[in-house]
């Protein structure tokens, strides 16, 4: 893709969840002239409520289905003629990898496969010009294994994925790039570190420890919470997707991290801070409901990045420090308990009592 790039019809997959929902809000206020369709399966992490906002807008479309079904991909793409693809679809919970590896291959497999082959049927053969077209795979850093105390990952690294979870997106890395070289599919990856904002769903560390805190229930911290993580924030996400999608170059991969190492034990202590703050608490009162608990199987024990390079290509650096965005994404949860609790009521209560999110 180039600056000549202007997109027109656009398939985001997965936009009702976290990520995919401020990646649509962005592409609608940023292309006045931009059309997109959401394809969502409205598994438990896709929430319609993340765009209500935006769901009156004429240039927005929903699409209830799986990315899984080959002849509705097939007909999306004749009645929408998309010159790209934003596909976020996937089932992205390390631990329910562990428990449920199956339903990560067919998602996260065999469901990039049929998009691949629908935008190469699309936009491929019959002397077909594909260049202004793009299929953008959004991916992510557990792809590289784990690092030890030193090093980050950066475009070349070599791929070891650990858990169900990263195997499944290395394998559907590999895809995307076989689909590039193999018919000349024009594609940009990104792999990204942990987000962290608005509307996440509450299995996951930052959220589920937010509410947790307010309710003062147990906050349980996976071994000895040493685990590394590199925090990104999902604006910030949502701005760097934008920035390659109309600006990348074709069958390139860029790395995109927050520039934010923090250790869990030390971000469940500023959560801490902050909600017991928000609340109107004595500082400290919610120390005492830090709860070991047995490791994950696998655990991997640290992830960052270097984002050097689409800095230096594409111009792109995080706009915000981590501890405003975590003031502010603490805020927004407590301000929107509604959604919060609306979201893990019922099936979940169980599995976030014995469940720590990670990602």
């Amino acid at each position: 893709a180039s600056d000549m790039n202007q997109f027109k019809n656009i398939l985001v997959t997965g936009g009702a969840g976290f990520i995919g929902s401020h990646v649509i809000r962005r592409l609608l206020k940023e292309h006045a002239d931009m059309h997109v369709v959401n394809l969502d399966l409205l598994t438990y992490a896709g929430n319609l409520e993340n765009l209500r906002d935006i769901e009156s807008n004429e240039r927005y479309a929903f699409v209830k289905g799986d990315i899984g079904d080959a002849a509705l991909i097939a007909q999306l793409f004749v009645q929408h003629d998309f010159d790209a693809v934003v596909h976020l679809a996937a089932e992205s919970h390390v631990d329910r990898s562990i428990e449920n590896p199956m339903a990560f291959l067919e998602t996260n497999i065999i469901g990039t496969a049929t998009l691949l082959h629908a935008a190469k049927n699309a936009w491929l053969g019959d002397g077909k010009d594909a260049s202004n077209r793009c299929f953008y795979h959004v991916s992510t850093d557990e792809v590289y294994g784990s690092l030890g105390a030193e090093g980050l990952f950066s475009e070349t690294t070599s791929y070891d994925p650990r858990s169900p979870y990263s195997s499944s997106k290395a394998s559907s890395d590999h895809l995307v790039r076989a689909w590039h070289h193999t018919y000349g599919l024009p594609i940009v990856i990104s792999n990204c570190s942990n987000n962290y904002g608005a509307h996440q769903f509450p299995e996951k560390l930052i959220p589920l420890m937010i509410r947790n805190i307010r309710d003062q229930r147990p906050l349980p911290v996976y071994g000895e919470g040493l685990n590394i993580r590199d925090w990104l924030w999902v604006e910030d996400h949502a701005s760097a997707i934008d920035t390659i999608l109309h600006n990348g170059a074709s069958g390139r991969t860029y790395n995109i991290g927050g520039l934010n190492e923090w250790r869990n034990i030390d971000l469940v202590h500023a959560l801490i801070r902050e909600v017991d703050a928000a609340m109107g608490r004595p500082e400290g009162t919610s120390l005492e409901l830090i709860t070991y608990v047995t490791d994950r199987a696998g655990h991997d024990m640290r992830y960052a990045i270097d984002a050097s390079r689409i800095e230096s290509e594409l111009g792109w650096k995080p706009s915000i420090q981590f501890e405003d965005g975590l003031k502010e994404t603490v805020r927004w949860y407590l301000d929107n308990a509604e959604w919060m609790d609306s979201v893990t009521s019922g099936n979940y209560q169980q599995y976030y009592e014995t469940m720590y999110g990670n990602r």
